[in-house]
Formats: structure tokens, sequence, C-alpha cells
């Protein structure tokens, strides 16, 4: 997932140019009717029957609901796997010739489409239904605005969790820890047995920044990453520092996985699925493998259970509810559509639709809240789509939320937090220096 961010932040940064070149442009590759005067809807998205069965049939399943009730409307698909959606997405975009509804991610890659005057705001979808205006998981939606108005409306959404293997911590007396200082306890216990407490692949940066992330939610509260990124507030905030020395801290302890700073998010996580790690922080993208996946074996899965991210003694962020992670792709209208009335009507159609046949069809979290009482879950699946009814803040990962500069240099920082190639002042000063640079 955060590899998939990172490409569509770079490409998003490549459009900035093409967009330019377009200005106030106006054309539409969109045909108004079609040979039996039904009005079209032309709609780009990007899970092919073939890699993204589950969902590409839900969509199907709903297209064919909204025709039905909507004789008039012929919506007409176009489906390219995720690298060739991006790169059609601005080869389109370079000549305004955007579908009427297509995918897209938040923060950074909807951000130069926003600028370049090319996407609908979608304010008045929400506004119109109050089902629709209540459903959205809080902090979700916000993602995808920019000045003040939403362009784009999230179908996905992942959080981040600390899985643990029930039966090591049965074997070994522990509970789960509510506190950070009860967590460090249970990390003294497992390294004194010779067991690996967390696995976590810092190699590329973004599977240790969840620890960083959290630790400065829970020290500095929930918003203070994001008041970094609008500049509110300053990287060299005490909270941010202290987050970055408890992190270390782990390491010194012996808290991860040896040569943590050397491996891959899929090399660490091997420790946890071979059961020689007790915990792997990570998103929810990983539930499949805790309690539908066929390739895992059911044993395992009655082992794993998870817990929030502890509370830190004297922090700010007092509230467990509030969670590490950020939404997958959203929905968009193109601003120059010949039917954006039609457009956005099927928009907050899908988007309701989606939240309960995505959870039964296909195994992922959505962006909005869901009724499971009648629903044949897992229990772990049910306990975390109520975690996230109940969720108080979703702050969307740092290197999501940062630019493409910013979020580099944050991975290497915190591969060499974690190999103790640099120390926490220095590493909240290199950040210091790289925004400096952006808000000059």
């Amino acid at each position: 997932m955060l590899k998939k961010k990172t490409v569509a932040t770079f490409v998003s940064a490549l459009l900035v140019g093409s967009l330019a070149l377009v200005g106030c442009s106006s054309s539409s590759s969109t045909k108004e009717s079609d040979a039996d005067g039904k009005k079209v809807i032309k709609f780009m998205h990007l899970w092919p029957e073939g890699s993204s069965n589950a969902q590409f049939s839900i969509v199907k399943d709903v297209i064919d609901e909204y025709e039905k009730e909507h004789k008039y409307i012929d919506i007409q698909t176009e489906i390219l796997n995720p690298d060739q959606y991006r790169e059609k997405l601005k080869v389109l975009a370079s000549s305004n010739e955007l579908p009427d509804i297509g995918m897209t991610w938040s923060d950074g890659f909807i951000k130069p489409y926003v600028e370049g005057d090319m996407l609908a705001p979608l304010d008045d979808i929400v506004e119109k239904d109050p089902d629709l205006k209540n459903s959205f998981i809080p902090g979700v939606k916000e993602s995808y605005a920019v000045d003040g108005k939403t362009y784009g409306l999230p179908l996905e959404l992942n959080i981040s969790y600390v899985f643990y293997n029930k039966e090591i911590f049965e074997k070994y007396n522990l509970e789960v820890p509510k506190t950070f200082e009860e967590y460090k306890n249970v990390v003294k216990i497992l390294t004194d047995n010779g067991v690996i407490p967390a696995t976590v692949g810092a190699k590329d940066g973004w599977p240790a920044s969840f620890w960083f992330m959290y630790l400065a939610d829970r020290i500095g509260g929930s918003t203070i990453l994001t008041d970094v990124i609008k500049g509110k507030a300053k990287f060299d905030d005490p909270a941010i520092l202290k987050a970055a020395e408890e992190v270390q801290n782990l390491v010194d302890m012996g808290g991860f996985v040896k040569g943590a700073s050397a491996l891959s998010n899929d090399e660490a996580k091997g420790y946890f699925m071979n059961e020689q790690a007790a915990m792997f922080l990570t998103a929810t993208w990983e539930l499949p493998n805790y309690t539908t996946s066929p390739d895992v074996p059911q044993e395992f899965k009655d082992k794993i259970g998870y817990f929030k991210f502890p509370i830190y003694e004297g922090g700010k962020g007092t509230d467990i509810n509030s969670y590490v992670g950020g939404p997958g792709v959203g929905l968009f209208v193109a601003k120059d559509s010949k039917v954006q009335k039609e457009a956005k009507d099927f928009v907050g159609y899908l988007i309701k639709r989606w939240g309960e046949k995505s959870v039964i069809d296909a195994g992922v979290i959505p962006a909005t809240k869901v009724d499971t009482s009648s629903m044949d879950l897992s229990p772990m699946y049910i306990e975390i789509l109520k975690d996230l009814s109940e969720a108080s803040n979703v702050t969307t990962y740092f290197d999501t939320q940062a630019s493409p500069a910013v979020a580099e240099l944050h991975h290497d920082l915190v591969t060499a937090l974690f190999g103790k190639q640099v120390n926490p002042k220095e590493f909240v000063k290199q950040h210091v220096d790289e925004l400096a640079k952006e808000q000059k």
C-alpha cells in the first residue's frame, strides 16, 4: 500500500507541468448520450476481474443495480490495473479528458488535479444525503479535501493495530498492555525468555514509521503530525523528539527483530507468520491473513488477536480510539463532465452500496460505518469494524500527508533511527531543515 502511495505521489508531482499546460481549456471525451438515447457516464477504475475479482464484481453488480433503477443511464467502464491506471490518468489529465468518474488517492495525489481545476467539489453529494453525511469514519473524508472543499469520496480505509500471538502471551502469562509502561514490561519478559517481542521491516522506512507515528500521537496528541504538515506545529516539538527517543529506547531494549533496518516488510512479516515474533504492528490490509485467507492455516488464525496502541502516561493523546491509518482509493467526478449531475448521483449511490458489499464480498475495510449485526463475519473483523465506528480520529500517515521530498527523507531517517545511525535529535533536526525549505 505504501509503495503504491509513493508512486502515486511521484506521478502526481509530474502532473503539475501537464496541468499548467492545459490551463483553462475545456474538452471532454464523454458523449452525452448513446445510440439508445441514454445518458452515458464514463467510469474508469483499477479493479480488473483477474487480479481484483471481488472488487470488480462488486462494482459490476452496483452498476447493474443502478442502471435497472435509472433506465436512462448507461455506465460504461474502462478497467486498468493500478500502474496502468495512474499512467492513463496522467495522460487524460494532460489533455483535459478525464472520465466522468474515476478513482483517486488522497492528500498528495489529488492536490495537483484540484490545483489544475479538473475535479468537481463533492460536498453537495454528502450534504444532501443525511445517511451518507454521517456514514464516514471521522478524519477519512477530510484527506480528500483541499482548501476546505472535498474533491474525492473514499471507498477504503486502513488503520493500524498491534496484532499478537495469543499462545505466546499465554505461555508467559502476559496480558494485553493498555499503557506504554505495561508494553515495555511485556517486551522485557519476552526478551528475557529469548522471544522476539515485535517484528518490523525498517528497510523502506514506512513500516517502522508506524511506531514513531503512534508514539507521536500518544505523546503529543492526535493532531500533532498533521499540525506539522499544516505549519501549525514544528517537528522539533518536545513531544516529537520524545517519540523518537522512545523508538530508540525500544531498539535498545531488544524490542524488535535483530537487523530490522535491513528487512523489508514482507521479510519482517515472516517472523510473525512463522510464530517467531510475538507481535506485529501493521495495518488492516493484513486482516485476511488472520481471518479469511484460504492460504493461511486456521490453527494459526485462531492464535491471533490484536490490541490498540497503548496510551503513553502523561501524554496528550489520551484517547485510545485515535488511530494512525489512511484511506485507500476514492472516487472523483470531472469538473468538465457533460453529465456531472448524473455522475455525482452514481458516486453517492456506489459509496453507500460499497460499504456493506465490501465487507461481505471483498473482505476489505470500507471508509464508511457498517452495521454488522446481521452479517456472518469473523469475530476479529466484527470487532475492528466496531472499533472504526467508534473511532475518534484517524490520522493519515505522515508520509502520505507530506511532500515527496519530506516523505522520502522521513523513510530514510526512520530506517537510520532503527539502525542507530542517527540519534533522536539528529532525526528531528533533519526533518526540521527539510520542512523549512518548503516554507520559504
